[in-house]
């Protein structure tokens, strides 16, 4: 099994770096190419896994290639049509093609070659050769829920613990523009995020289901060796996406999400450095990392709006922070998930004069969440 997994110093000497590209323009190659990903399976209707797989396919794929030998766009619409087929939602080449002949600049579409198509499907082959057939890839996604149905905070908070929940899938989201995805396991991710989300929630964890008497905190129970440093780090590898500037714009802001289904999410500037002092001031030793409200070198714009129709895709929505993925003008909130009927009893049946059974069919759809993160994660039960 290929170990995909880098650390800090590997991240600076990848195949693009050792041709001359310096780490904050690789850094920029990567959410570019990473944001096109998400911003197309929404436009296609692609689930959140679906999205994510053709992600991580991408980051790992210039571990091994540089960005000047293969297109970033080219190389993140082969992700995704193979993330489609492997997680079967899969595309049409030529449809994702002609979607991105609507995104892109004529000038970043002119290197997908003369027949785009062709381009696509040969470097389907290289794509596979470099990830060498590792296709099934886990997400944070599945841990979040797990870990968050364990923490029990104070009386009456359950729905508190609903919109830290609604934060920490944001967060995971927007994890996917990052390097992390190749730094660590998604459980180590998943605690990550949640550990942040409760931070700047402002909520506390009093107990947890299955603590035991030589648990201090409530991540030993999931995962080993974890120390608060390790979170933290991870915590502004993300934060430090929302402290850069957009280019010709003002400081980005924190996601943010409501539980109101009829209120839109806004993408507005705010002072977040009480949040960020949340997460910095419980660990004196943490690595130094931009803080919330710093206004560096800003990430760069998203392509122009293609000309079909928007699609709704919300995100978790909170009252003072707003997110910088998608844009604001495509987010609205999240109806209410319905609850599936509970599954139907075994059905036997006899073969041969002997008894076997057959298990009930799944309740409900298979991918109740349409779209990247388009209804959140479920209720909180």
């Amino acid at each position: 099994m290929p170990w995909w997994y880098y650390d800090k110093k590997e991240l600076k000497v990848t195949p693009s770096i050792k041709e001359g590209m310096d780490f904050e323009t690789e850094s920029q190659s990567r959410r570019e190419g990473a944001r096109f990903i998400i911003e197309t399976g929404n436009k296609m209707v692609l689930g959140y896994n679906t999205m994510a797989t053709g992600v991580v396919y991408f980051h790992r794929f210039y571990m091994v290639h540089s960005f000047y030998s293969f297109p970033k766009y080219l190389t993140a619409c082969c992700a995704l049509f193979l993330a489609g087929k492997v997680e079967e939602t899969p595309k049409k080449a030529k449809d994702i093609i002609k979607l991105a002949e609507l995104t892109l600049p004529p000038e970043e579409f002119a290197k997908f070659g003369e027949d785009p198509k062709e381009e696509l499907l040969i470097l389907e082959r290289i794509l596979l050769q470099s990830i060498k057939f590792d296709l099934q890839v886990d997400h944070p996604y599945a841990f979040l829920l797990k870990y968050a149905k364990c923490l029990r905070g104070a009386a009456g908070e359950r729905q508190r613990m609903q919109d830290v929940l609604q934060m920490a899938w944001t967060f995971v989201n927007d994890s996917l523009c990052t390097t992390l995805s190749l730094q660590w396991e998604p459980e180590v991710i998943a605690v990550a995020m949640l550990y942040l989300a409760a931070k700047l929630k402002k909520y506390e964890v009093h107990t947890w289901a299955g603590r035991t008497a030589n648990q201090t905190r409530w991540w030993e129970m999931f995962v080993n060796g974890v120390t608060l440093e390790l979170l933290e780090d991870i915590c502004h590898q993300v934060l430090d996406l929302y402290s850069q500037k957009r280019s010709g714009g003002g400081a980005n802001s924190l996601p943010s999400t409501s539980t109101s289904a009829s209120t839109s999410t806004s993408v507005t500037s705010n002072n977040n450095s009480a949040s960020s002092e949340n997460v910095s001031s419980t660990s004196k030793t943490a690595p130094q990392h931009a803080v919330v409200t710093e206004s560096t070198e800003g990430l760069p714009p998203l392509p122009p709006n293609p000309i079909l129709p928007a699609i709704s895709n919300p995100l978790p929505n909170i009252s003072t922070i707003t997110s910088v993925y998608p844009p604001a003008s495509i987010v609205t909130q999240p109806p209410p998930l319905f609850t599936a009927p509970p599954p139907p009893l075994p059905m036997t049946h006899v073969h041969d004069g002997n008894m076997f059974s057959i298990p009930p069919p799944f309740p409900g759809p298979m991918n109740p969440f349409n779209s990247f993160g388009q209804f959140g994660p479920p209720p909180f039960q």
